[in-house]
Parts: C-alpha cells; structure tokens; sequence
C-alpha cells in the first residue's frame, strides 16, 4: 500500500529562525548571547490561559543591554478579571496590542537563537509554546536555564546544594537587594531575572566544576 505524505509546510518567520540554528557554536558565558523573559498570563492553565505580555532583555558580554529589549502586549480573546490587580493589564486599555501571531513573530525574530533565561522558566516555555502549538508550530528550540536553579546552587549548606527548595523571584531579589518597582510587569520580572542570572553565574563560576550546560532545562519539562 502507498501512503502520500504532504511535508508540513510553515510560515518564512519561522523558517528564518530556525535558520539561526544551523550554527554549532558551543554556549558559554563569554560568546553566547541571552535572553531573560518573562510572561503575564491570565492564569496558570497551559491550556485554557493565555499570555497577556511578554517582557524579555539581552544579556551579552555579561553585561545587560538594557536598549536591546522586548515588551510586548497581547490582544486579550480570554479574559481573568481576577488576575488584573497582580499585572495591571486591561483587555480593553490603551497599550497597543498585537494578535497572537505577530506577537510570537515579533518575539522569535527577537530571541533568534539565543540561551532564555527565565525564573521558574518551565511556565513561561510552556505558554510561548502553547502559542506556538496553536499556530500549527512546533515548540521553541533554544536552550533554558531557570534563574531557580543557578540560585539554588549557590546556597551550599553542610556540603551539600540545597536543590529542593522553591526560591522565589522576591526571595531572591530579597537577598540580592534588587528593586523591585517593576514587579509583576514582565519586562519589569526579565530585568529582574537577568540581574539574578549575573549575579549567581559570577559566583558559579569562581568553580572549577562550573559548566554552563548542566543547567540546560530538559526538553521533557516542558
């Protein structure tokens, strides 16, 4: 019996960022650029919620390019009229905003192949990916690393990485005295999330056993 395969055919914007990839340089500290972002959400439900913006800033050179970042906002088709006090975003104000998919145009022509970094990063991975699975594509292809994860090992206590606690993004900014104005924006989290990448990577990487690599998130979670 013959089958007839049709190859899925995709859209030019996501053919040019996956173009990105075809290199094979190795990430590191030093040559790698990254990206820090973070999404407002109208909830917690991959599947039912929906992403109301998405902050995110570049980090290259360890240094934050404050004038190379991303703030976006979504036209809002669900609405959670619980979660406005926590992000402030209306669905009917007056920030401009931008359909699903040129919203995640936008976002891949911004984040090209870079490493994200984002905390509690398996969340906002799995709405941008959500997103994308909604527009008929596949899921995001850059490496992850969870801003939780450099934190927590960083906190060594009787020789051993305490890993199995939930820090979260205050009780870092907490101990790391970073302002905290911009809480609950997600261009105001992402700069908060690249401040904690800076800060625990430049204290990793004091050690000889420091690879950036081991804090790649798994494709399985998300």
């Amino acid at each position: 019996m013959l089958w007839n395969f049709k190859k899925k055919i995709y859209p030019e914007y996501w053919k040019t960022y996956l173009h990105h990839f075809e290199k094979k340089d190795r990430k590191n500290l030093d040559t790698s650029r990254f990206v820090a972002l973070d999404t407002e959400t109208t909830g917690f439900d991959h599947y039912i919620d929906r992403m109301l913006s998405i902050g995110a800033v570049s980090i290259v050179k360890n240094e934050i390019a404050v004038a190379d970042s991303l703030e976006i906002y979504l036209k809002q088709s669900h609405f959670n009229p619980d979660t406005v006090h926590i992000h402030g975003i209306l669905q009917h104000g007056s920030k401009k905003k931008l359909s699903e998919e040129d919203a995640i145009k936008k976002f891949l022509n911004y984040i090209e192949d870079s490493v994200l970094i984002a905390h509690h990063a398996a969340f906002d991975i799995k709405m941008i990916n959500q997103s994308l699975n909604r527009l008929g594509l596949p899921n995001l292809k850059n490496k992850v690393i969870d801003t939780m994860d450099l934190y927590a090992s960083t906190r060594i206590k009787s020789n051993f990485i305490d890993k199995n606690i939930h820090y979260s993004l205050d009780d870092i900014a907490e101990a790391y005295s970073i302002n905290l104005t911009d809480r609950h924006t997600a261009a105001g989290d992402a700069l908060i999330a690249a401040i904690i990448f800076l800060k625990t990577t430049s204290i990793l990487k004091k050690s000889k056993s420091f690879r950036l690599e081991h804090f790649f998130l798994k494709s399985n979670r998300f």
